[in-house]
């Protein structure tokens, strides 16, 4: 392959293209992103890049690359049997491999989003208005109780702000984790303040120019200076549509991680079979998978990679815990608490027709190497 091009300049996109260089790649690399930023990392952007103090994001090595970097210049189609990554208005992009890791974008509150005081958090730029807005101390309404949603209360009571978290389940984090570890996490809401308005949703913000009230479907009206729609993330995929490649909730990858001939995709955007779902397709929205799978798309196009089917995992901080899995978790299994203390400190295990599928802890975490070994067993 003479020129390899990379449809996403984000982490996966990265990783994927540190490992082409790294595997002896000497050809052609362009990077094109819909951001003007390169590579960062997303996971602080509800975190510690809001403390005061906070340092950057940028991820190293994109310097290193030796690419052509078009950023800000997000690809607006595919012409798969040309081989080209359309982008409008501006040239296409002449490739002979893709890799395809758009990502995923946050979805808004319809009818508010240009409502000044309601800041949607996806992207570097969108946590730098948030932190802006931080310093004038205000009232702030979130608007999903997701990891997103529940990171962000919690840094937020940091700071010291008062902190309105909405969700629409009866628990926050439950579709992730379950309702009884959704239950100890909305307890360390409470403990620290938090006021939890759980299965509510937001439908507008009102105000005089801008954000003074949010509303909710019960009617509640909040007081509020600021409102973070926190309400999840869909695929990336729009540009890709009658392109010819599968897309069924993201971009549908082979058991090696191609969507096609010379197109492999990775990180949130993309779908894999899974041994663990019994070769049903999953997609994980976590850092972590986002630089595994990058790196597996280049081996996968330079034809030196084995099958994509790793156990996934995750990681959380929530008031000084740090929450982490391994494996499948959610509500759609059966869960078992195998330890819970009253400090916030919980383990929990998580199964499908008798057999143990995943774990998560805070405060245990010695024992997910123990988990990570009979789950592989299991479904290897």
């Amino acid at each position: 392959m003479r020129r390899i091009a990379v449809a996403g300049a984000g982490p996966a996109g990265l990783s994927a293209a540190q490992e082409l260089r790294r595997l002896g790649y000497d050809g052609e690399l362009v990077m094109v992103g819909a951001e003007r930023h390169r590579p960062y990392r997303r996971p602080p952007l509800s975190k510690e890049y809001l403390l005061p103090g906070a340092g950057g994001v940028e991820l190293p090595g994109a310097a290193d690359l030796g690419a052509s970097w078009l950023l800000g210049q997000p690809a607006t189609g595919l012409d798969l049997p040309g081989r080209r990554l359309l982008r409008g208005r501006l040239p296409p992009v002449a490739y002979d491999g893709l890799v395809i890791a758009t990502g995923v974008r946050a979805r808004g509150l319809p009818g508010s989003d240009a409502l000044p005081g309601v800041v949607t958090l996806r992207g570097l730029d969108d946590a730098r208005r948030l932190r802006a807005a931080l310093a004038t101390r205000p009232r702030v309404v979130i608007a999903g109780a997701g990891f997103v949603g529940s990171e962000l209360a919690a840094t937020l009571r940091t700071l010291g702000l008062p902190v309105t978290l909405v969700g629409s389940g009866r628990v926050p984090l439950r579709r992730p984790l379950g309702e009884r570890v959704g239950a100890i996490v909305a307890g360390l809401h409470r403990a620290h303040g938090v006021d939890l308005r759980l299965g509510r949703r937001v439908r507008a913000a009102t105000g005089g120019g801008r954000v003074e009230r949010v509303h909710l479907d019960d009617g509640t009206v909040l007081p509020a200076d600021l409102l973070v729609p926190a309400l999840g993330a869909e695929p990336e995929v729009d540009w890709l549509r009658g392109s010819g490649l599968r897309l069924d909730g993201g971009v549908v990858v082979d058991r090696w991680g191609l969507a096609a001939p010379g197109v492999a995709a990775a990180g949130d955007v993309a779908r894999w079979p899974s041994s663990l779902l019994g070769g049903r397709t999953t997609r994980v929205e976590h850092y972590s998978n986002a630089v595994g799978q990058g790196a597996h798309a280049a081996r996968a196009l330079l034809g030196v990679g084995g099958r994509f089917d790793p156990v996934p995992s995750f990681w959380c901080h929530l008031y000084g815990h740090r929450l982490q899995s391994v494996g499948l978790t959610g509500a759609g299994y059966e869960t078992r608490l195998v330890a819970a203390e009253p400090d916030g400190r919980f383990l929990a295990e998580y199964r499908r027709d008798d057999r143990v599928v995943g774990a998560v802890t805070a405060g245990f975490l010695r024992r997910l190497p123990d988990y990570r070994k009979l789950i592989t067993k299991e479904y290897a």
